[in-house]
């Protein structure tokens, strides 16, 4: 290598070396100052973790919105279905609201009747005794029910009743089947019997104690105007009326199902009244 070559490397050297030692040495101030306020690893730790926890949480919002989203589009392509025994039970109730509504509207409620009672037993039974059908016998266990009809030339039907010796259970019933026979009839039946022709228009009877006028009767057309009592009827008259409350039966029940040996002799009148 020529001489000239191998001076300027060596002055090129020298030239670096002195620069090298006047950045670290004549600037140490300022060199360890922005070292220690601004390390490069504290900085990319730094700026590495804002990243990432601003990137988990952008993608939380992100999610959440999106959940948002789909749960308001859920809830309007599908109403919510009203939940069991809700719904269900305020659509019964209004069905059995609106049964109960008709019936009550083919069934209004009925008046209590006007009863009294009279000491003049020897005259009525006097009156009633030649006539043959106004004196009969209810036979122990038995019930008799007279059937009275409503007509359109009265306006109630009137009664009066007494017995010999002994009382007797009397109750009023009203049956709203549209009337086929003006004739007022009379049914004798035994009170652990269900004939035929009871059950068709009156339905089963749950006979109960007669003196707390406990009869049970399960006929939807039937209502109860006055429940069977024992009455003293061989001490007084019985009577009483009742204005019709539209057109059905009456059925006026004489019952001695009660009496395990007495027979019972009764001395009865039914008429209409204007």
């Amino acid at each position: 290598m020529e001489p000239v070559a191998m001076e300027r490397l060596e002055a090129t050297s020298e030239l670096q070396s002195r620069l090298s030692s006047l950045s670290f040495s004549s600037f140490p101030g300022i060199t360890s100052n922005q070292c220690d306020n601004s390390p490069l690893d504290r900085l990319q730790n730094t700026d590495l973790s804002q990243s990432f926890n601003q990137s988990q949480n952008q993608a939380n919002m992100d999610e959440t919105k999106e959940d948002s989203g789909q749960l308001a589009e859920g809830n309007e392509e599908a109403p919510a279905e009203p939940a069991p025994g809700e719904g269900g039970e305020e659509n019964n109730c209004a069905g059995n609201c609106q049964l109960s509504t008709e019936m009550t509207a083919q069934m209004p409620p009925l008046q209590p009747p006007t009863t009294w009672t009279s000491a003049a037993l020897k005259e009525l039974k006097a009156k009633l005794r030649p006539e043959k059908d106004s004196v009969v016998t209810v036979y122990r266990g038995d019930i008799m029910t007279v059937h009275v009809p409503t007509v359109p030339e009265a306006k109630k039907v009137c009664w009066e009743f007494a017995t010999d010796g002994y009382d007797i259970g009397f109750g009023i019933y009203f049956d709203w089947t549209p009337v086929t026979n003006r004739s007022i009839t009379v049914h004798i039946s035994e009170s652990s019997d269900d004939e035929d022709e009871e059950e068709e228009l009156e339905g089963p009877v749950s006979n109960g104690d007669v003196e707390k006028g406990s009869k049970t009767q399960t006929n939807s057309n039937l209502a109860e105007i006055l429940p069977v009592y024992r009455q003293d009827s061989h001490l007084s008259v019985y009577g009483g009326s009742h204005d019709f409350p539209g057109e059905g039966t009456y059925l006026l029940k004489f019952d001695n199902s009660y009496s395990l040996w007495r027979n019972k002799t009764l001395y009865y009148r039914v008429y209409y009244s204007a």
